[in-house]
């Protein structure tokens, strides 16, 4: 099958900067894909490299996609680099949707069957921002009906953090939970006295409490997740299959939180993660509605346990147009099919 290729680059301000471990993060830069077929049939995907993960390049993807040229077909997509992850995603996303499939095969039947068997709602994790910040919302967002909370953390002094800590616990309905993301922010000595104080108190999963690129990471990690209660979660170590078979063969105890935009072939990878029955989140990589859909997608025809989504991050971008669903306690498959990724693509024009 031959397609006719299009791609359009985009730098998109965030509504606030995103505040992490590596700084404040004031806009989000990518590719959309746009594949169409001999009939006319359209798909789109998104390549979304976030910078400090280590895939690819956006720079690399645009070079990547203006090599490919006006037309491709399935042996030329296919020869995509594995190096080039987020792009091959974005291409195999566009060919299912061309296929009517959304991001994940419908081998085992229509995804709405799937959707059916599984659940057609799913509940969200509400962000916070890093620091003080975080108190304020709590309340809020705790009326609206969240019972999930990810505080970003490793920001600010590791003292200060743990003393508020206390502050935001206080502050959480009753049965709710907290995660924790510190984006690699902390050495072993750090990320134990996190754990020490964790420990009683109601922290769903700490997520990365050491950079994955840091000397020993792997061993410090394995390490932690053994010597504490506190489950971890593995976050940045996760940039495609290989990640993935290299954790489960270390035997990891914990959370697997998958972007589905920075796994490369999402499909296998969420295949081998289902077969190991892992604990997965599926979170959101910051992305347009287009990358949000084809994740949201696999996340609603996930067999194993239906653990609350990172995908509470809209309103986020100033444009509203580029964003995902309405944020909400709980994301139903009817809010994620009425994402309209054409409308996005139309409006990078």
């Amino acid at each position: 099958m031959v397609y006719l290729f299009q791609f359009r680059r985009y730098r998109l301000p965030f509504r606030t900067p995103v505040r992490t471990a590596h700084g404040p993060w004031g806009e989000r830069v990518g590719l959309l894909v746009r594949l169409t077929d001999a009939t006319g049939r359209v798909g789109y995907g998104e390549a979304a490299p976030i910078p400090w993960f280590g895939t690819e390049t956006v720079d690399e993807v645009e070079a990547a996609c203006r090599e490919l040229g006006e037309k491709v077909d399935e042996a030329r997509l296919a020869a995509v680099p594995g190096r080039l992850g987020c792009l091959r995603n974005a291409l195999t996303a566009a060919q299912a949707d061309i296929a009517g499939g959304g991001a994940i095969s419908s081998a085992a039947g229509s995804q709405e069957r799937r959707v059916k068997d599984n659940a057609p709602y799913l509940p969200v994790a509400a962000l916070l921002p890093a620091g003080r910040a975080a108190l304020a919302l709590i309340g809020a967002k705790a009326e609206a009906g969240f019972r999930v909370f990810k505080w970003k953390v490793g920001v600010e002094d590791v003292a200060d953090e743990l003393v508020l800590l206390d502050d935001v616990c206080a502050t959480l309905p009753n049965g709710a939970k907290l995660r924790l993301d510190a984006n690699g922010a902390w050495d072993r000595r750090q990320a134990e006295r996190w754990l020490e104080r964790c420990a009683d108190r109601p922290v769903e999963f700490v997520e990365q409490p050491i950079a994955a690129g840091a000397r020993g990471a792997a061993d410090v990690l394995l390490g932690l997740a053994g010597d504490f209660p506190t489950p971890l979660a593995l976050d940045e170590s996760l940039t495609g299959g290989e990640d993935i078979e290299r954790w489960l063969g270390a035997g990891w105890p914990g959370v697997f939180v998958v972007k589905p935009a920075l796994l490369g072939d999402a499909e296998a990878a969420l295949a081998r993660l289902a077969k190991a029955k892992a604990a997965v989140v599926f979170s959101s990589a910051l992305e347009t509605a287009v990358g949000a859909k084809a994740a949201l997608q696999a996340a609603f025809v996930w067999p194993g346990e239906a653990r609350a989504l990172g995908f509470g991050v809209w309103p986020l971008f100033a444009d509203a147009r580029f964003d995902g669903p309405y944020l909400a306690p709980f994301i139903h498959w009817e809010d994620v099919a009425r994402l309209n990724p054409e409308a996005v693509w139309n409006a990078l024009s």
